[in-house]
């Protein structure tokens, strides 16, 4: 049973049109867009920029929501990235903003039919679904990811998925239950596509005992 009112979506704004974009959302009778990338602007995907985006999502009736500070990929606290300067999911979802914006998704999702965005059409290479929707699959949240043709794809095929593309079954193995494997699957694959930052000093735990 869904913990929720409503399920929670997820979409890549990719470099659609505003139209085609406009029109993904209308089919799923979406009435929320809540934004998940750190920064809410795209270079390549200018449509897409804040004050753009607001003003088409305005016009069609769809009201936005900001939470990239809280359920973005790149977060400001050093502790969530590795010695390499790589974003630790596992550590990210530890962490109190973090849970402050999952509660909000959870509230959000009893009033109104949201769609979570980011930048990536492929759910699978993008945290909103190995960190954002695991977090609410574990709420007991539906979670289904809208594809670029405009499907919808359920978060557990979308894990089918990730397994397959490591060549694990999806039942489990001999030794480890379909869970275990799924959470090395996933551990895996956010280490493929987490965001490193080589530009500023990573945390160290050592830091911990610095005065």
């Amino acid at each position: 049973m869904n913990s929720t009112e409503h399920p929670v979506l997820t979409i890549g704004h990719s470099n659609h049109s505003p139209e085609t974009f406009l029109q993904l959302l209308s089919r799923h009778r979406v009435e929320e867009v809540v934004d998940v990338r750190s920064s809410p602007r795209s270079l390549y995907s200018p449509q897409f920029n804040y004050d753009v985006l607001v003003e088409i999502l305005d016009k069609a009736g769809i009201s936005y929501v900001f939470l990239g500070g809280e359920l973005g990929g790149r977060p400001v606290d050093r502790s969530c990235y590795d010695s390499e300067g790589r974003v630790l999911y596992d550590r990210l979802a530890d962490t109190e903003l973090f849970n402050d914006g999952i509660g909000r998704l959870l509230r959000e999702a009893d009033e109104r039919r949201m769609a979570l965005m980011c930048t990536e059409n492929e759910p699978l290479v993008c945290h909103r679904s190995v960190l954002i929707a695991r977090a609410l699959d574990e709420h007991g949240v539906t979670v289904e990811h809208i594809l670029a043709d405009g499907s919808l794809e359920k978060h557990a095929s979308t894990m089918g998925r990730l397994l397959d593309s490591f060549h694990i079954p999806n039942q489990g193995d001999l030794f480890r239950s379909r869970d275990e494997v799924l959470a090395d699957a996933i551990e895996r694959q956010a280490k493929k596509i987490a965001y490193v930052d080589k530009r500023q000093p990573v945390y160290s735990e050592a830091w911990e005992d610095m005065p």
